[in-house]
């Protein structure tokens, strides 16, 4: 049955109602599905700079989670079953800070990330800003990030959780550039998802770190001379 529906949701989302046992038994590693309300959810693959968003997001994220000893980063197709009787998300990308890393296993994480990431697609528009963006509020996710990368469209909403257990909106800074809540110091700049070519995220790793863009510049020259 697997087979047939992802060869189905090449062209649209496929839905079939089952246990989350069964979920458990027919979903295969690799492939993007969820169990949410008692159906698995296949995905339509996605396009091109969907793909090309998460994997420059997961480079920059895990280079500098890695370097400041910060957790750990994970994309999809990773399963997050934040209760035990909750929906079983995939969320494009996921952050976990060390304090929840017990939460890790080698299946899922049983418990909400720090950070969601959601690249937003034609057929994703209203679970990722009206479905997640109320049930990653209401199991504590700390901070939510919608990216939406569809020519015309193109916008980016980041929210942090209150103590109050609401989302709100993260505002840029004068320079247009988001900063994270649960990772410290780091931020990016929206006009990043918006290029024919996405930036290094090795440079943009020393950017972050305060290094000036005429200095990585003149270190990569020496470098290249050097070869």
């Amino acid at each position: 049955m697997i087979h047939q529906a992802v060869d189905a949701a090449r062209t649209t989302e496929q839905r079939f109602s089952m246990s989350y046992d069964e979920f458990q038994t027919c979903a295969e590693e690799g492939i993007h599905a969820e169990w949410v309300d008692g159906e698995m959810v296949v995905f339509m693959p996605p396009k091109t700079i969907h793909q090309h968003i998460v994997g420059f997001l997961y480079n920059l994220l895990s280079l500098y989670v890695s370097f400041f000893d910060l957790g750990t980063v994970l994309m999809a197709p990773f399963e997050m079953r934040a209760r035990p009787d909750g929906p079983a998300r995939e969320p494009d990308l996921l952050f976990i800070a060390p304090e929840h890393l017990d939460w890790l296993t080698t299946e899922r994480l049983s418990g909400p990330a720090d950070l969601i990431i959601e690249v937003v697609s034609d057929s994703s528009v209203a679970r990722d800003r009206v479905d997640k963006f109320y049930e990653y509020q209401a199991i504590a996710v700390r901070e939510y990030w919608i990216i939406d990368p569809r020519p015309g469209k193109e916008r980016v909403d980041c929210y942090a959780l209150t103590a109050q257990g609401r989302f709100q909106a993260i505002i840029p800074d004068e320079q247009g550039r988001y900063h994270a809540t649960v990772l410290p110091r780091f931020w990016f700049r929206p006009d990043w998802f918006q290029q024919e070519t996405f930036p290094n995220p090795v440079t943009i790793l020393a950017e972050i770190c305060g290094r000036a863009p005429a200095e990585i510049a003149a270190l990569r020259a020496t470098f290249r001379g050097e070869q």
